[in-house]
């Protein structure tokens, strides 16, 4: 009897829509391929569930959620729905519920420069030489989830500066939090390079001196092969411009790893190339790491190899279909290797007739799976 799996599709919103029909082709393809019974479920979230529910994180969704064996989100948000009104809904609101829902407290996001699109990246091809990395950002804690509020300046006006409003946000951490995550990092470091740094601000904030001490305790219980790093988030934003090869294994909270990890995109050329899985205590989800580009929603050009490459690790870490994983990898770089280009990915010596569109780079993707 052929393996059965459900997904849950979230195609969001801007290009979502036309990046998820891209990863349902090609998985209609592996499913005939590896004879694996794949069903879909589709439902809304971000902006499109606010147009429609009033809420970013529907009921309809959190029921379907929870009855898949994988969720697969596409992109959300956009200028529709920017708001600096904290009592109206934002469709990131829907992101973070969703992760917090199915306690996805580890986002894994593999940064790997492609031969082909060296000439894409905006550093030079011998700065990204080795590049292979796996950034492990801390998903359910920190600044996103702390207390925040606006309040009177009350200390503002009593030392003449007006009776303003006072805002803040607070981004605290648990030993336990900082192991789990910690833990995921040095695992999968066994399984590639085996070195992890650490990436805190121990030197300005609590938070990360107790994560130090955490992920210390840790590695010399029980993870003490490993080699382990400790560096400042700052001297890592420099680094990964300056010695990107450096890093195999990258751990960091919440909001260093969001922004480091947009930073790494740029060493292969595009988010439109970057993949993550957000993984732990249930339904695991998988999400290209770029936006809704909703400036190029509707015009049929979006890069949908992100959408397609998280497909490809949640072949890996959900069904377990190793062998399905690695053709769709082949397959993808076959495609790439052979010139055909989205146009964020183009550069100057794309041939006009090789840069295609979204539905033409998923057909090619998925003509090469068939093949």
């Amino acid at each position: 009897m052929a393996a059965a799996y459900r997904i849950c599709l979230l195609p969001g919103d801007g290009i979502g829509p036309e990046i998820t029909a891209e990863a349902v082709k090609v998985l209609d393809v592996i499913g005939a391929r590896y004879d694996v019974e794949l069903t879909f479920t589709e439902a809304l979230l971000g902006g499109a569930a606010i147009d429609a529910t009033g809420s970013p994180f529907p009921d309809a969704t959190r029921d379907a959620a929870h009855a898949a064996d994988a969720v697969l989100l596409a992109a959300i948000g956009g200028p529709k729905w920017d708001t600096t009104d904290p009592t109206k809904p934002r469709p990131e609101q829907g992101l973070l519920d969703i992760r917090k829902e199915l306690g996805l407290f580890a986002n894994l996001r593999p940064v790997k420069l492609f031969g082909a699109l060296a000439g894409a990246s905006s550093l030079k091809p011998e700065f990204l030489e080795g590049v292979d990395m796996l950034i492990v950002r801390e998903l359910t804690g920190g600044l996103y989830f702390g207390a925040r509020a606006r309040e009177t300046d009350v200390q503002g006006a009593a030392t003449g500066g007006g009776a303003g409003m006072l805002a803040y946000d607070t981004m605290s951490y648990s030993e336990y939090e900082i192991e789990r995550i910690a833990r995921t990092a040095f695992e999968a470091a066994r399984k590639r390079g085996g070195k992890v740094h650490s990436v805190d601000k121990a030197n300005v904030l609590e938070s990360s001196r107790l994560w130090r001490e955490v992920v210390h305790a840790l590695h010399a219980a029980e993870f003490s092969d490993v080699e382990l790093l400790d560096q400042l988030v700052d001297n890592t934003a420099m680094q990964l411009i300056r010695n990107p090869a450096q890093f195999d294994v990258i751990v960091t909270e919440n909001m260093f790893g969001d922004i480091l990890s947009d930073e790494a995109s740029m060493l292969t050329g595009s988010l439109g190339m970057l993949a993550s899985a957000s993984l732990g205590d249930g339904t695991a989800l998988y999400e290209p790491s770029h936006g809704s580009a909703p400036d190029i929603a509707g015009q049929g050009i979006a890069n949908p190899l992100a959408m397609l490459l998280s497909v490809e690790m949640m072949l890996r870490y959900s069904f377990d279909m190793q062998d399905a994983a690695d053709a769709l990898a082949s397959a993808i770089e076959e495609v790439l290797a052979e010139g055909w280009r989205t146009r964020d990915i183009a550069d100057a010596e794309t041939l006009p007739q090789k840069l295609v569109g979204t539905v033409a780079m998923g057909t090619l993707v998925a003509g090469r799976l068939s093949a």
